[in-house]
């Protein structure tokens, strides 16, 4: 089964920030209540970022970053189970980095 994430119609158009302090649409709130617990239940979840006004990079680092660092995923893992779907392939290639060069807490 696939989970499909839509962020602008199932989170927000404008997504900002990287903290829950930073606001209701930050990285931060995007990865605990929709992107962690979603692969929690599938072995696949493409996250579709079309039809958002746009994405700060701090954003980013925090969804995505933060499930290695904060969550303890490895990168590998996460290589197997998201799918970025976006027509600005800058986007893909910049949530891969900040994957890749995340390290855990633990």
């Amino acid at each position: 089964m696939t989970i499909v994430l839509n962020i602008a119609k199932q989170f927000s158009r404008s997504p900002a920030g990287r903290y829950l302090t930073d606001g209701p649409y930050s990285g931060q709130a995007f990865r605990e209540n929709l992107l962690l617990p979603a692969l929690r239940q599938s072995e696949l979840v493409e996250v579709q970022l079309d039809g958002a006004l746009g994405f700060g990079s701090s954003f980013l680092e925090e969804a995505f970053g933060g499930l290695v660092r904060e969550a303890g995923l490895s990168a590998e893992i996460l290589h197997e189970k998201i799918r970025i779907s976006t027509k600005l392939k800058t986007y893909e290639q910049r949530i891969w980095s900040y994957v890749d060069q995340a390290k855990s807490k633990g």
